[in-house]
């Protein structure tokens, strides 16, 4: 799954400096390693929370007519494409568990992809999904991520110490971030710096257009609020080797309403996080619009949200369209407004 220039990771990994403890501030070719056979049954647990996740569904937001549509399923309109960011790799592991032993609250995502003309079914897709973890660290970029515990403000002058924390969590890495922080950078994808890939996955999607991912509710850093990022790929082929060819025909974004997020905010190990958190209603990506926009149902227990949550959400694409993400990136030496927005969507 190739891996196309975004945004910099120049201005995400920068942007992600501690502001105290304010969490409470509130394809042309693709190709991907197929994993042994027991990939289904790890997501067996997580495949029975997530069955009932569509019950009820009666459509996006802003449903669209079509006299095709199925019958008791309102066609819907097409679901907003966002910017790739710096952090996506061409995928190499074909999963559904993509967990890998990280700590955090367990995440169960039922996702369901539809033609937004025929709102029909698009079988055997393969959708990606990627995310930071509890602390905000990107596997494959460790070194670029600071996270929740490291870096100072992007503000802050070259070499001055103020404002960086002296109790960083365990595990935050101690790698540089890179040159250039707060700028717009359209640099082109960053390449991994490191061999991890955890809560990174690809899976086909089933004859209803649906498939179930295992991971965590991911947490945050600064510039951006909590999201998880996806990609869907059709008109390829499935082979042994895993899924070659075709097109993506979408790039977008998964977020959490701010209830939930305050509600993992008290759990560990987001609770130990010094990162100043952006809120829904100030993400510059999130364009506000509900489900259309990538806004995840969610079912929990709202007195012990540490139990486990499951997200649900249908995206209506264009399966015949192209949709990269890539061409969002602002150069160097544009307005002060739109290298903040650039530094916000880079990741």
């Amino acid at each position: 799954m190739t891996g196309n220039s975004g945004n910099t990771a120049n201005t995400a990994a920068a942007d992600e400096g501690p502001q105290g403890p304010r969490h409470k501030r509130d394809l042309t070719r693709r190709k991907v390693v197929v994993a042994g056979a027991g990939a289904a049954v790890a997501v067996g647990t997580a495949g029975a929370l997530a069955a009932g996740a569509f019950a009820g569904e009666k459509g996006g937001t802003k449903p669209a007519a079509s006299a095709s549509a199925g019958a008791g399923e309102a066609c819907y309109r097409l679901t907003s494409e966002t910017t790739e960011g710096p952090y996506y790799i061409d995928a190499d592991k074909l999963r559904q568990d993509i967990t890998e032993d990280k700590e955090g609250i367990p995440l169960t995502l039922a996702l369901k992809v539809i033609d937004s003309e025929t709102c029909k079914p698009v079988v055997n897709a393969a959708v990606d999904i990627w995310h930071c973890d509890a602390l905000g660290i990107y596997s494959g970029y460790e070194s670029l991520s600071t996270g929740g515990g490291g870096g100072a403000p992007t503000d802050a002058p070259s070499g001055t110490p103020t404002g960086t924390p002296t109790d960083v969590p365990t595990g935050a890495p101690t790698g540089e971030p890179p040159s250039g922080g707060g700028g717009g950078g359209g640099g082109g994808h960053e390449e991994p710096t490191d061999d991890e890939r955890y809560l990174r996955g690809t899976w086909r999607t089933d004859r209803q257009g649906r498939v179930t991912f295992k991971t965590v509710f991911p947490g945050w850093y600064r510039g951006r609020t909590v999201h998880i990022h996806t990609k869907v790929h059709v008109n390829g082929e499935w082979t042994d080797a895993g899924y070659e060819g075709g097109n993506t025909c979408h790039t977008g974004q998964f977020f959490f309403d701010e209830e939930s997020v305050l509600a993992s905010a008290e759990v560990e190990p987001y609770s130990t996080s010094t990162t100043e958190r952006t809120t829904l209603t100030e993400d510059t990506i999130y364009d506000q619009s509900g489900v259309q926009g990538g806004l995840l149902k969610l079912k929990y227990d709202k007195k012990n949200i540490a139990r486990g949550v499951v997200g649900s959400i249908t995206m209506a694409v264009e399966p015949d369209a192209t949709h990269e993400g890539t061409d969002d990136a602002v150069q160097p030496g544009a307005s002060t407004t739109a290298s903040a927005e650039a530094s916000a969507s880079s990741s």
